[in-house]
Parts: structure tokens; C-alpha cells; sequence
């Protein structure tokens, strides 16, 4: 994703978990948890008191805690819409490679452009829950069709 939106409010809701109001109008939750059990230099973040401390930097780009630890708002907001259902670019790079479809194949499946299937499976644009729905639909009708 190139431009994520900006981080208007940050709650800390749980130890590993942030409601996040985003520039776009979302209000979305994030589990950090894989993140802080994955990378070293989350392991302070572990404990709920220091995750507690949370702050929202100057410019709505990032998470700040203290010890010079951040998360990026890239990452926070491709994350929570992941969780909230949304697909992310592996998903949609998943979906095309298990019928065999190609940025063209996709695009004549889908009804869109060429183009668009290439923002979707590089992350340079989120994906729309409708694109999501879509790429189910047209799944669910090839399976119907061929059975």
C-alpha cells in the first residue's frame, strides 16, 4: 500500500489490541500480538502496562511507545482491515493463482482493468470489500457451472 490513511485516535482496548479511528472515516481494531511475538524489538511491548502507553505520533503516521518503539500506520491499517474481513494483496494474489488466472484473466473475470488487478495484488490500493464479494461470486459460479 502506498498511502495509507492517517491516524486521527488511538485506544489501547486489550494487551496486543488498538481501535484505531483512521483519516478515511474507519474505525478499525488491530491484534498486534504476531507482531510482538514475531519481531525482538516489539518483546517490551508484551507487557500490558507498557503496551498501555501507546500514543499517537505527531502526524498521524505511527503508534509511538516509549524506548523508541513504533508501528508504522501502514502496516496497523492493512492488518486491522485483514482482520476486519477485508482481503489483503496475498489473499487476492491466493485467489488468482488457485484458478489460474492472470492480471488479464482476473480483470475479464472481475469486469475491471488490467491495471487495477495489478494494484490489488501488489498492495498499492486496498481492496474494496465489494472486489472481495466479487472474486467469491465468481468462484462460487465456475463451481456450480462445472459441477
Amino acid at each position: 500500500m502506498t498511502k495509507p490513511p492517517l491516524i486521527r485516535k488511538l485506544k489501547v482496548v486489550a494487551p496486543a489490541q488498538l481501535e484505531i479511528v483512521w483519516s478515511s472515516g474507519e474505525t478499525l481494531c488491530v491484534d498486534v500480538s504476531r507482531l510482538l511475538a514475531r519481531y525482538k524489538l516489539y518483546a517490551p511491548l508484551k507487557d500490558p502496562v507498557t503496551f498501555r502507553k501507546a500514543k499517537l505520533d505527531d502526524w498521524g503516521h505511527a503508534v509511538i511507545w516509549p524506548g523508541n518503539i513504533d508501528m508504522g500506520a501502514d502496516t496497523l491499517y492493512e492488518r486491522a482491515r485483514e482482520q476486519a474481513g477485508a482481503w489483503g494483496p496475498e489473499a487476492f494474489a491466493d485467489w488468482m493463482q488457485l484458478h489460474g488466472l492472470s492480471l488479464n484473466g482476473a480483470a475479464d473475470a472481475l469486469g475491471m482493468t488490467r491495471r487495477m488487478m495489478s494494484h490489488y495484488r501488489s498492495g498499492s490500493r486496498p481492496i474494496p470489500r465489494v472486489v472481495m464479494l466479487a472474486c467469491q461470486g465468481w468462484e462460487s459460479h465456475n463451481r456450480q457451472r462445472a459441477a
